[in-house]
């Protein structure tokens, strides 16, 4: 849980950095050139399969670790039941997870599914000598659409409540753990799980009030 969950924080900066081509005014053609590039290249293509696969190895891990911990918790109910503040998050991971699963299928089929069907229309960039799919163009037109663009910034919120856990849980759970250091990490993770969803939201913000 904590490797597949490390390695996906990692893919999250690759794809903000390729996300922010998007903010380029130059019609598209920086976004087209990366997103050509991170779909045709073989190590590229690799990686990619292994994300697909730590999506999944990660939501079906977190599932069976919620229901490991509702069964270990038993049926019993309290009359008063407490919760500090520092548990919630972790008590809430399974849920926030799954919600960020369904904004991923969502996000997948608007935009990575057309484009393995090869449905998008063909642009010409000055990088490849043939036209490239103009992935733009259905990204360009969700980030005009006012209920697309809340919808991606409260899943960009959860988002940031899942890292605000996962991040520095995840190096505990490794055991990389040492009163000395751990505050850096717990710093470095909030700083994440905040910088992260804040740039990934930022984008279909600009978009929609001045493109």
């Amino acid at each position: 849980m904590s490797l597949t969950g490390l390695f996906l924080m990692f893919f999250l900066i690759v794809h903000l950095v390729g996300n922010l081509q998007l903010l380029s005014d130059d019609g598209g053609e920086s976004f087209n050139t990366y997103a050509y590039f991170m779909t045709h290249n073989p190590l590229i293509k690799t990686i990619s399969y292994s994300l697909y696969a730590f999506i999944l190895i990660h939501a079906i891990q977190g599932i069976l670790l919620w229901r490991q911990n509702r069964a270990a918790r038993g049926e019993v109910k309290y009359a008063v039941h407490h919760t500090r503040a520092a548990e919630r998050p972790s008590r809430n991971m399974a849920w926030l997870g799954i919600v960020i699963f369904v904004f991923l299928a969502i996000h997948m089929y608007q935009f990575w599914w057309q484009m393995k069907m090869g449905v998008l229309p063909p642009v010409t960039v000055e990088a490849y000598d043939d036209p490239v799919q103009n992935l733009y163009a259905p990204v360009a037109a969700a980030f005009k659409s006012l209920y697309y663009v809340l919808f991606y910034v409260v899943c960009m919120s959860v988002i940031a409540l899942h890292l605000w856990h996962g991040f520095w849980s995840s190096f505990q759970t490794l055991g990389i753990n040492h009163p000395r250091y751990t505050p850096l990490i717990k710093g470095i993770g909030y700083l994440y799980a905040i910088g992260i969803p804040i740039g990934f939201a930022m984008i279909p913000v600009i978009f929609y009030f001045f493109r």
